[in-house]
């Protein structure tokens, strides 16, 4: 198969300005969200707090040679000092504190400034999400993101390709049908999920809209639904970072700047 080196335009400027909007969008809010969490650092699996449905806790304990950080895990405790539960202050000591100051925004603790900035950056998130998903589909680019039926059987040898146990890929558009399987998964299940159980957590909506609290398990249940739905979506970036920095970094980056990519050997192989 011989090599393309031709350049396509392959992202428009509405693509290239919501995915960086996302980028600042998803970083605020999980800044902010665990200096929200930090306020309360425990997670029940029960319609209000109940420590008997613990999932998941931080906490500080006195120990022989001053405090000790605690994470707790369905039950199984485990020593996390200087890292989560007694950790940096946000001013250059430690204390109780769930996660560091180097990770929640503010560094400091604030819980009223942590859930302006979340507020504010969750608006942002769902501008981003709904102008990409329209932009692209007054564009005629959403099909090309959607998993199809006969996406299914290249799902393995996608796969293969990538564990280097095969040498070339399945013939693929614009994108491979793993990253469509992914894409539709974080555009149409994830993200808006994340935007829902968020909702759930508000009291305002929970006043006006609670059966949509209700539908979550509680506010206590929609926090911990919210908190695994984000810890996805930070996975996702992170294999989405690893691909981009491991699979022409440099072509990747240039085409979310100006738009233009030069296509490798294995691009857009095929229909």
């Amino acid at each position: 198969m011989e090599a393309k080196s031709e350049a396509v335009y392959r992202h428009s400027i509405a693509a290239r300005a919501t995915h960086w909007l996302w980028f600042v969008a998803i970083l605020v809010l999980v800044t902010s969200g665990l200096q929200i969490f930090n306020a309360a650092p425990y997670l029940d699996a029960s319609d209000k707090s109940n420590p008997a449905r613990r999932v998941l806790s931080f906490d500080a304990e006195q120990g022989p040679h001053g405090p000790v950080g605690i994470t707790t895990i369905f039950g199984h405790q485990f020593t996390t000092t200087g890292v989560l539960g007694y950790t940096d202050d946000g001013a250059g000591a430690e204390e109780e504190r769930a996660f560091p100051g180097w990770i929640t925004l503010p560094n400091y603790q604030d819980l009223a400034d942590g859930r302006r900035w979340h507020l504010f950056f969750a608006w942002v998130l769902v501008v981003a999400w709904s102008s990409y998903v329209i932009s692209a589909a007054i564009r005629g680019d959403l099909k090309d993101l959607i998993v199809r039926p006969s996406d299914l059987k290249k799902m393995l040898p996608m796969q293969l390709y990538y564990l280097k146990l095969r040498r070339d890929p399945p013939e693929h558009g614009k994108y491979n049908p793993l990253q469509k399987m992914t894409y539709t998964l974080v555009l149409f299940v994830l993200v808006p999920l994340i935007i829902l159980t968020g909702l759930a957590l508000a009291p305002g909506i929970d006043a006006i809209a609670q059966p949509l609290t209700a539908l979550f398990g509680g506010r206590q249940f929609a926090r911990l639904w919210h908190f695994t739905f984000m810890s996805l979506l930070i996975l996702y970036f992170g294999v989405h970072m690893f691909f981009v920095i491991t699979t022409r970094p440099i072509e990747n980056l240039k085409s979310m700047l100006t738009g233009w990519y030069r296509l490798g050997k294995h691009d857009g192989v095929g229909p």
